[in-house]
């Protein structure tokens, strides 16, 4: 049986930064990552895209832990010791160029994930960590304060074992025979199907919306996308991330309030409507779009609303109007099923966050087991932040294994 000081399972984002760190406090550290597939940081690979949103440009730490709707409240101290600026200064130290660009998100200046896997890999070489490929873990053991895991290809133990595998049924399973307790999974980032001749030829139309489930208090605004299959785009994929287990509850099948307009009331489109109606009297309504809507929505909307395309400001009456108001600032939608969003695998639910020291990330039930990433009850919306949630607990961790084995 090989003994490390520190095993870490799961290669991804949190279990590779967390051992770089560790490696980089205490030069001394036998170190070794066990990964249950073929490759590792498949999950940075694929992210972004596959250009890797390493994190997002909010540099205040109580502003970034709103971000995450099951977290929040846990993250905001270590924010405060590791977070975005720390990120992109770690990054650089080590040659690897970020952007900010437009929406926030940050990536590497290269656009492609693989200069984030090659920093990894890199650097774990330079320090002497050992990465074992296909090396599913079977059992979990603490016997006489050492750590005795047992792979489909050998025995290992360690003086310190930290979790990083991410949203995986069979290592919290383990972590239950051993005493913790784990939140039940669903899915946290995924869009919405929705059925509706209003939006049926509209896919690829994007416009900015307020968003919310009717019957709840969740609500969320901004870009909306429409697809082939209902709606997506940041709006939908908030409101997906903070309702994740109401929505999970209603098997997926509600029903949703979409405004247009974003803050504007029925009443206040009414009477700018009844405003049009004589600054536009000649024109077609089909064809005059307003309130910068794009045009193929605008005119799903009219139709929606029982007006013609030829039909003129002039001729149109007040239900119409009514109608058309409503379209725009209450339009209902029928919600049955999800989808996936694109690469994203994110989940709510793992470790119990009650049982975790978030000063070090260490288990309140175990010396010596620590945990990263989405092991734990910890998800964010889409943008770089689960991303974060990685690099913050991987280096709070490192440095309290280091230091500890000092």
């Amino acid at each position: 049986m090989i003994h490390y000081d520190l095993i870490i399972v799961g290669g991804g984002a949190a279990g590779f930064f967390t051992a770089i760190n560790a490696a980089e406090h205490n030069t001394a550290l036998t170190i070794a990552i066990l990964e249950r597939g073929k490759e590792v940081l498949s999950k940075v690979r694929i992210s972004g895209g596959g250009r890797c949103n390493v994190t997002h440009a909010e540099f205040i730490p109580n502003e970034l832990s709103k971000n995450y709707p099951r977290g929040e409240k846990e993250l905001k101290g270590p924010f405060h010791t590791f977070m975005t600026g720390d990120t992109m200064d770690w990054f650089d130290r080590r040659g690897v160029e970020l952007k900010i660009e437009e929406d926030g998100r940050i990536f590497p200046v290269s656009n492609d994930s693989q200069t984030i896997i090659d920093c990894f890999l890199s650097e774990t070489k330079r320090l002497g960590i050992e990465v074992h490929t296909q090396h599913a873990v079977k059992d979990v053991q603490q016997e006489n304060d050492i750590w005795k895991i047992e792979t489909t290809q050998g025995k290992y133990s360690a003086t310190k074992l930290l979790i990083a595998t991410g949203s995986n049924p069979k290592i919290w399973n383990i972590l239950q025979k051993l005493g913790h307790t784990t939140v039940s999974p669903v899915p946290s980032l995924f869009t919405f199907n929705i059925k509706d001749s209003r939006i049926k030829a509209l896919p690829g139309v994007v416009t900015r919306a307020t968003v919310s489930v009717e019957n709840s208090k969740l609500i969320s605004e901004g870009p909306l996308l429409i697809t082939h299959w209902g709606m997506s785009g940041p709006a939908v994929l908030k409101l997906s991330a903070w309702g994740a287990v109401a929505l999970h509850k209603l098997n997926y099948d509600f029903t949703i309030k979409v405004n247009w307009l974003r803050h504007y009331t029925q009443q206040e489109i009414f009477d700018e409507l009844k405003l049009l109606k004589t600054d536009h009297a000649r024109q077609h309504l089909y064809t005059n779009t307003q309130f910068e809507l794009p045009k193929r929505l605008w005119q799903s909307l009219v139709i929606a609303s029982g007006i013609q395309e030829n039909t003129r400001w002039a001729d149109v009456n007040k239900q119409q109007l009514l109608q058309l108001s409503k379209e725009l600032t209450e339009g209902i939608f029928l919600v049955h099923g999800k989808s996936t969003f694109k690469e994203e695998f994110v989940t709510a639910g793992g470790i119990d966050l009650k049982e975790v020291n978030f000063k070090t990330f260490e288990s309140k039930k175990f010396k010596n087991l620590y945990f990263a990433g989405e092991v734990l009850n910890i998800d964010a919306i889409t943008g770089g932040f689960n991303f974060q949630n990685a690099w913050t607990g991987g280096f709070i961790a490192a440095r309290a294994i280091a230091l500890d084995s000092n």
